[in-house]
């Protein structure tokens, strides 16, 4: 491997265990199904792989309430049932599509531990990109759970990169905003978020406009592009390579947080658009091409054979592999068919994309606007760098 390109790819077997319930559509199982593919298609081979650390309560209220996150660490489905006070926190602290089942805590322990443990390897130069694929949950607030998720392990994780970069960059293209993360940097400049996501119509999560830009001194660091349903890949790429390029190259970042959701793919059961996992992958390997430390995070992806498709095919892309397009036989091998193919046909031409070219030039001339009024990259005072979350020591993972 490269010393430019060193790949760390977390992984506990444990994650992909949890069951939100009968009906609910956030499968972690889709992790499982990923990792084997992974394995299958002999990607370990270009990576260094770990066991992920735990967070702690102490790393979960470096972002979210200690109340909130006490709440999580003792409440059940049977304590909800049969304690008053905890029914009411429930109420309190948890919509309808955030449910309670066993281990919730640890769930939120595992995948937020892996974020936290990519930030410190790639703050200390121990890899140039770091894959946590059962990350990316962009919906959690400071004191709630919302939209499947319930620890925000990105807001979490740029928190420890800020302590050694003086901007971190974080980019979005799951189909739903990424409210959660935009929030919490909503007022510093010190993290620019950059969402593309569908708007309007009431979808989830109601919130992304393009005129949702900041205040204060993180005014113009946020940064929505707000899509209609049914975009393809070319339209897509037609707006997010100058986009990114434009904001990269005017903010300058010290690194970049990449959540990528596979519900902006096509057929995806929650989703709207009509990106094919070729085209999704290309915004990954876009990103990738400016050379700067690099955190990759799941998020959404309701489908989950063609979730499990499109990490493993950025899994490829991240490391450089190109990939077979008949897939290998493993562990599920039954989930994919009738074609077994890692490029299957998602993305229909009878869908017609609605964002017009008018319409995608008046969202890049808006952004450019703004960013202009950016001047520049802001610069941070030089100051003792905090000591890292965690130790430095961790374990490899032994299951390859």
């Amino acid at each position: 491997m490269s010393q430019r390109n060193r790949v760390a790819y977390f992984y506990d077997a444990d994650v992909a265990n949890f069951h939100y319930g009968a009906g609910h559509p956030m499968k972690p199982h889709r992790l499982a199904l990923t990792h084997n593919l992974v394995l299958a298609y002999g990607l370990y081979r270009k990576m260094e792989i770990y066991r992920p650390y735990r967070a702690s309560e102490a790393d979960l209220t470096t972002f979210h309430l200690p109340e909130y996150v006490d709440f999580l660490k003792h409440v059940g489905p049977d304590r909800t049932k049969s304690d008053r006070e905890m029914y009411q926190l429930q109420q309190k602290f948890l919509n309808d599509d955030c449910p309670v089942f066993d281990g919730l805590y640890d769930f939120c322990s595992i995948y937020t531990g892996a974020s936290l443990q990519a930030a410190v390897k790639l703050n200390h130069k121990n890899c140039d990109i770091a894959i946590n694929w059962s990350g990316g949950l962009h919906h959690a607030k400071k004191f709630e759970a919302s939209g499947f998720c319930y620890v925000n392990d990105i807001v979490i994780a740029i928190l420890e990169l800020l302590k050694h970069h003086s901007r971190v960059l974080y980019i979005d293209i799951d189909i739903h905003h990424g409210d959660g993360v935009e929030e919490a940097f909503y007022t510093t400049d010190r993290v620019m978020t950059v969402s593309f996501h569908k708007y309007g119509q009431e979808f989830f999560p109601m919130t992304g406009s393009m005129y949702e830009t900041g205040v204060g001194a993180g005014k113009f660091t946020s940064v929505n592009v707000p899509l209609k349903d049914y975009i393809d890949d070319e339209g897509y790429m037609a707006l997010f390579k100058p986009i990114m390029k434009k904001i990269i190259e005017t903010y300058q970042p010290g690194t970049i947080v990449l959540q990528c959701g596979a519900d902006s793919l096509g057929c995806d059961r929650l989703g709207r658009f009509n990106l094919s996992i070729k085209g999704h992958g290309e915004a990954v390997e876009f990103i990738k091409s400016f050379g700067l430390p690099l955190m990759v995070l799941g998020g959404g992806g309701y489908t989950i054979k063609n979730v499990a498709r499109c990490w493993c095919y950025e899994t490829g892309v991240l490391v450089g592999e190109e990939l077979p397009k008949d897939l290998p036989y493993n562990e599920y091998y039954q989930y994919f068919g009738p074609d077994w193919q890692l490029h299957p046909s998602i993305n229909s031409a009878l869908k017609e994309n609605q964002n017009t070219k008018e319409y995608e030039t008046a969202i890049i001339t808006h952004i450019e606007e703004n960013l202009r009024k950016l001047q520049g990259a802001p610069s941070v005072q030089m100051q003792e760098i905090p000591p890292d979350s965690l130790p430095m020591t961790t374990t490899e993972y032994d299951e390859k």
